[in-house]
């Protein structure tokens, strides 16, 4: 049985991953990785397109193609990155309670009030208390890990599927922000009826009293109602995609607006990345896709910013990532991900190597 330190030096990272390891070909096993990924392949409310539950295992097989020589982080590979296995019954009910949504949402759109529909009532009910358990199961299995010492990532999944791993969090911290990548405020309260909506998670979050601060980067498309939620608190801050850019093409630098994003921020603060906060060719299957965006490097800057800050990443999600009919949104996922391990390692003192420079 080789240690952890034989592995390292027994592994060629410029070789392909091996095919019976964990994520990214990584020889590592739960106990001898700093980073572990909780995989939560959820999408029961999802009311456009669909495909984020199957993100995970995306993101999984498209790892194996990922050069583990990051510029920014050299020995990221070394600290150990695992990905969970998801409980059986998360992918059986997500797809039960998510076929039981769909009438629902029909009459929505229908002009159809639910409440005149016993079925649908009830089917309503159900959703809504499965969604509890499932979230209460994700704090369970976040704990579990953080209890050992690890950096937990949550990996959608749709948005709905953080709720739990907030509430892990804030039993564990006393007050944080949330750093959130999206294009959409998902400030919505029970959309469609649905409690826990992926349009509900940030509404839902800022419920929590150690929820100091949402502060929201490349949102693009909001109602009137998420609106009102904001003007009603003073816990959001928002930075819209048009505002962003009408900053930069008047010539406020990229890194200003960086940095002033980050001083909206408390000390203690989770990243929330909802892929559709990028232009849609880095994720052309996303569910609910908007015009406009953040591109890639813009994002992963602003994300080594956070981790050279003097702020402390407490979590990280990454959700909504979709396959298509090839692997590139998987690709973008996984790169995506590698690059948020790197800034959780740098920004929690671990050793990830010096920047290479050219």
């Amino acid at each position: 049985m080789l240690s952890k330190q034989q592995k390292i030096e027994n592994f060629d990272p410029s070789q392909p991953g091996l095919a019976d390891a964990t994520i990214y070909g990584l020889p590592f096993n739960a106990e001898e990785s700093e980073i572990i990924i909780l995989p939560a392949p959820w999408e029961v409310t999802v009311s456009y397109g669909s495909g984020a539950s199957e993100g995970p295992e995306a993101i999984f097989n498209a790892s194996f193609q990922v050069d583990l020589l990051h510029q920014e982080f050299p020995d990221l590979w070394k600290l150990g990155i695992y990905m969970d296995e998801a409980p059986e019954q998360w992918i059986t009910n997500s797809e039960k309670y998510k076929s039981l949504a769909q009438p629902i949402i029909e009459a929505l759109e229908n002009g159809e009030a639910i409440e005149t529909f016993p079925q649908l009532q009830s089917d309503l009910d159900k959703i809504n208390k499965a969604s509890v358990q499932f979230n209460q199961e994700v704090k369970d299995r976040t704990l579990y890990w953080m209890n050992q010492g690890k950096k937990v990532i949550l990996l959608g999944g749709d948005h709905s599927t953080p709720m739990g791993y907030y509430e892990a969090l804030a039993s564990k911290n006393d007050n944080f922000g949330i750093l959130h990548f999206d294009a959409h405020m998902d400030l919505r309260e029970a959309y469609e009826g649905f409690t826990y909506s992926h349009a509900s998670i940030m509404y839902n979050a800022i419920k929590l009293p150690q929820i100091e601060k949402i502060v929201q980067v490349g949102i693009r498309d909001f109602s009137e109602g998420e609106v009102n939620v904001i003007k009603a608190s003073n816990k959001v801050k928002v930075y819209t995609d048009t505002d962003l850019k009408a900053n930069q093409f008047s010539g406020k630098t990229w890194k200003d607006q960086c940095d002033e994003i980050l001083n909206q921020l408390p000390e203690n603060v989770a990243v929330s990345f909802d892929i559709d906060a990028l232009y849609r060719w880095y994720c052309p299957n996303t569910g609910t896709p908007v015009p406009g965006g953040l591109s890639y490097e813009q994002a992963t800057y602003l994300l080594s910013r956070l981790a050279s800050s003097n702020k402390k990443i407490i979590g990280i999600d990454l959700v909504e990532v979709a396959p298509g009919s090839d692997d590139w949104d998987g690709n973008v996922g996984a790169r995506l991900l590698f690059h948020l391990c790197g800034v959780f390692a740098k920004n929690s003192g671990m050793n990830v190597g010096e920047k290479i420079q050219f």
